[in-house]
């Protein structure tokens, strides 16, 4: 009888169970987030390109600066700007001497000056012309500087 009762007794438990369900965790796998997931996985991205190029335009830029701080340059660069200043000095004295030519032109890299004297205006007309077209007039009064 004790084997029926215990027989009796799991046989009329009630058996409640519920379906197993697995579910990824990775939006990936899932679906559920998964556009935040590619969206943030896309920013990572970017920003690790963006530092990488940014290392790297950093880099040249410092070897850039590293070349033109050698001695050399230095000392052409500063070559460079003596001839520049005498070339200068030697235009504005054409320009401005009494006995001298009333019209000039000089080359420098591409560049035109011209140059005109007109001593009836007491001006002097430059027009700068560049490689590329660009044309640039100035026009200097000879008096009424008040040296």
């Amino acid at each position: 009888m004790i084997r029926q009762t215990i027989l009796a007794l799991f046989v009329c438990t009630a058996v409640s169970a519920s379906e197993l369900m697995h579910e990824f965790k990775n939006p990936s796998f899932s679906g559920n987030g998964y556009s935040n997931h590619v969206l943030a996985m896309e920013q990572l991205r970017y920003q690790r390109e963006k530092e990488i190029q940014e290392k790297k335009d950093a880099a040249a830029a410092k070897l850039a600066r590293e070349l033109e701080q050698t001695t050399l340059n230095k000392f052409l660069n500063n070559v460079e700007s003596r001839i520049y200043a005498q070339l200068s000095k030697q235009l504005v004295d054409n320009m401005f001497t009494d006995d001298g030519s009333t019209s000039g032109t000089a080359n420098i890299e591409g560049a035109t000056i011209y140059w005109v004297k007109d001593t009836s205006a007491d001006t002097i007309s430059i027009t700068v012309t560049e490689e590329d077209g660009t044309i640039t007039d100035i026009s200097v009064p000879l008096t009424g500087f008040g040296f």
